[in-house]
């Protein structure tokens, strides 16, 4: 693709920030042509776009041969190699999300409602009405369970189709950044607030489990897609191959741990979290 030609596999690695701005722009790029060619459901088509757009960026990153080239590595040391990769994901979710949300507040209630309609569309969880410190497990379960569905999802497009998850880590950015800024935008009306500065208060208060969550799908999504280029490189029974399938099965694990801590503080953040809660209500008044 011709942006790839701006900058290269090596710069991204050493530079992840840069994933940010590649976020932004392809959200924006994509979102333009989805609403010229496809006016009537831009939203999904988005999502897809930007996918496609991020792929070729994301192919030059992954590289199995580096899990092998050091075969008395250490684990803290594959987990400090894996590292930018990771930071890669997380700038382009950040540019993907911000951009959605920054889009979510500042148009008309009515054109944000047509180009989002998909993800309006999504209901998120309701906030606990609670008068004190609680944990519920029941809601934990659910969260983790049907959080661990996704999880795995991911991590099995990742490795029939390398680098695929990025299809789910682009929606989850775009659900959740026009969600929480449709809900800063609505909560302002109601009260004639500032809408970013109960933007910033919604990110306050969903941050951590927010990044747990989106962290846990980036991490499957490197493990997929490392073996899938193991898959392809090496036989399937040979030693190299069996290295390189230990290592991502060890991130993978990572990353279902990482998820089980996010729920932990979702279920604590949804029943406890007042702030979360009194932004909800002036949004949705009963």
């Amino acid at each position: 693709m011709v942006f790839e030609q701006l900058y290269s596999a090596d710069y991204l690695h050493d530079h992840p920030w840069v994933g940010f701005l590649l976020g932004v722009g392809y959200t924006i790029l994509s979102l333009f042509i989805a609403l010229m060619i496809w006016p009537n459901d831009p939203s999904v088509v988005a999502v897809a776009l930007i996918s496609i757009l991020l792929m070729p960026s994301l192919f030059q990153l992954t590289d199995s041969a580096e899990i092998t080239e050091r075969r008395d590595r250490s684990v803290p040391q594959f987990l400090r190699d894996t590292l930018p990769h990771i930071k890669v994901y997380i700038a382009l979710f950040f540019g993907i999300f911000f951009t959605f949300a920054g889009f979510a507040i500042i148009l008309p209630k009515l054109a944000a409602g047509h180009l989002f309609k998909i993800q309006l569309g999504i209901v998120t969880g309701g906030a606990a009405t609670a008068g004190g410190a609680i944990f519920s497990t029941a809601l934990f379960w659910d969260l983790f369970t049907w959080n661990l569905q996704v999880l795995g999802l991911a991590f099995f497009l990742s490795l029939v189709a390398g680098n695929g998850a990025i299809v789910f880590i682009a929606w989850n950015a775009s659900v959740w950044g026009t969600v929480f800024g449709n809900l800063a935008k609505t909560a302002a009306i109601q009260s004639a607030l500032n809408p970013f500065v109960l933007f910033l208060l919604i990110i306050l208060s969903v941050f951590p489990h927010m990044f747990l969550e989106g962290l846990s799908y980036m991490i499957s999504a490197i493990s997929g897609t490392t073996l899938s280029d193991g898959m392809v490189k090496e036989k399937i029974s040979s030693n190299n191959f069996i290295v390189i399938a230990k290592y991502n099965l060890l991130l993978l694990l990572i990353g279902i741990g990482i998820l089980a801590i996010g729920m932990i503080v979702e279920t604590y953040v949804l029943g406890n979290f007042s702030t979360y809660r009194t932004i909800i209500q002036l949004a949705f008044p009963r």
